[in-house]
């Protein structure tokens, strides 16, 4: 039958009725190009957003998921969105997010007798940052290095400072100053001058190098970016004899390897004496910006008003979280979890070492872990985050595993699985470092490497 003409436009008219117009453009996101734009090149950032996180886990913009097992370079040591912790924040949030230390506040007098105990120290002050509290123990050494007597401003006989090669302390001058990693200082030399540095684990240059003019020796108990080496207990109690004999201090920073993350609540806690200043931060409030030089009544004694100070350090929402923090590393026993999933994590990476022969040592204690490999490390990370694993690499050869409290057993299987595929995967680079001379003298990697 044929059609008339007004039947086919009517025809027409339908089809065209029913068709779908253009799907708008989707909105850009801005945040890269805006990063890109306006932020100093102080990173080198992957090309993602992160946008949330939930336990062990990560999520970014697109919806991937990845098991963190870097925590934030050891902050988020609770993981994500802890419930007890966003319950802190919301009702501390409401009530005061700043008074100013004019005044007291309803928490730092508890969260200071807490880190008290915990640490056997007898005063705290707060900070803002790890690299804050090195620069203020920096102060209390040189402070306690000064006879009380002599005229401020007259030269101390006491003023040097030794610290450790392969260290890092942080950003500041002063954290710089007594960072022996040539990039982290040298493009801003000078320094802070008066410090010298001894070699690694190496009793006989520290004895050499201590005298009556050194102020303080300051040291990692563990070195976290260095790749996770410890200090051997012959060393730390050669520097605390030193110490006393010359009248200096002993600083031990814990940053990095404090707070639980080696299974005990400081890692100086495995030898038999203490410190003199012990210093922390990264997950002490859970992500919120805080940092604590905890030190002994001596030091304490000859600190008096307006010699040291702090806009934002032990604000009120801070150490409430950081007290809830301490609370939970308590009650759901995570220093227990912390060496159970750390040697569970030790174990397999043994598993992978002799099937994979490019890996040279894993150093580990509790949930803070080093993988050396003769291979440069960063294809390797790059690998793990394509197939939804985050870890990272330091001193271009060493894979660095800081996993949160809370990690479970099967995370700790759902991470060797994927590590597996990426250590198979990973297109292997000639390491810029010989292999045969790591960064650390290898007697000190002996000494050092404990498990």
């Amino acid at each position: 039958m044929m059609r008339t003409s007004s039947q086919k436009s009517s025809k027409v008219r339908r089809v065209q009725k029913v068709k779908k117009p253009p799907a708008p453009a989707s909105k850009p996101d801005t945040s890269l190009t805006d990063a890109e734009k306006f932020l100093l090149p102080t990173y080198k950032r992957q090309p993602i957003v992160m946008t949330h996180g939930r336990g062990a886990y990560v999520f970014d913009s697109t919806g991937k998921k990845y098991l963190d097992s870097l925590g934030g370079i050891s902050v988020n040591a609770l993981g994500h969105a802890h419930p007890r912790i966003v319950k802190v924040i919301r009702r501390e949030a409401a009530r005061a997010i700043h008074l100013s230390n004019l005044y007291h506040n309803a928490f730092q007098g508890l969260l200071a007798r807490k880190l008290a105990e915990w640490s056997g120290m007898d005063r705290v002050f707060f900070a803002n940052s790890g690299t804050e509290a090195i620069d203020g123990a920096m102060k209390l050494a040189r402070l306690l290095g000064r006879n009380p007597e002599a005229p401020a401003g007259a030269p101390a006989k006491k003023h040097r400072f030794l610290a450790l090669e392969n260290s890092f302390h942080g950003r500041t001058f002063g954290a710089i100053s007594v960072t022996a990693t040539e990039k982290y200082r040298l493009p801003f030399a000078p320094v802070v001058p008066g410090v010298e540095f001894v070699r690694f684990n190496d009793i006989t240059d520290l004895e050499a190098k201590f005298d009556d003019s050194v102020c303080a020796i300051l040291l990692e108990t563990i070195q976290g970016e260095g790749g996770i080496y410890p200090v051997s207990e012959a060393f730390w109690n050669r520097a605390r004899f030193l110490a006393t004999q010359h009248g200096a201090l002993l600083i031990a920073d814990e940053i990095q390897c404090g707070l639980g993350r080696t299974g005990r609540y400081f890692a100086y806690q495995e030898f038999s004496s203490k410190p003199d200043i012990a210093l922390v931060a990264k997950p002490l409030a859970a992500g919120l910006p805080l940092g604590a030089i905890l030190t002994t009544e001596a030091v304490a004694s000859r600190v008096s008003p307006g010699m040291h100070g702090t806009t934002f350090g032990g604000g009120p929402l801070a150490c409430a979280v950081a007290l809830e923090f301490l609370s939970i590393v308590e009650e759901e026993k995570l220093l227990d979890n912390i060496r159970a999933r750390g040697a569970e994590l030790c174990e397999g990476l043994k598993k992978l070492a002799s099937r994979f022969d490019f890996i040279r040592e894993i150093r580990a204690e509790g949930l803070m872990i080093g993988i050396e490999l003769s291979v440069e490390g960063a294809p390797f990370v790059a690998e793990a985050m394509e197939r939804g694993l985050l870890i990272n690499c330091t001193h271009d050869f060493t894979l660095r595993l800081l996993p949160p409290f809370i990690i479970r057993k099967a995370q700790v299987r759902e991470f060797l699985k994927l590590f597996e595929i990426v250590l198979a995967k990973t297109p292997k680079q000639a390491s810029a470092q010989d292999p045969a001379k790591p960064a650390v003298p290898q007697a000190a990697v002996q000494a050092a490497a404990r498990g």
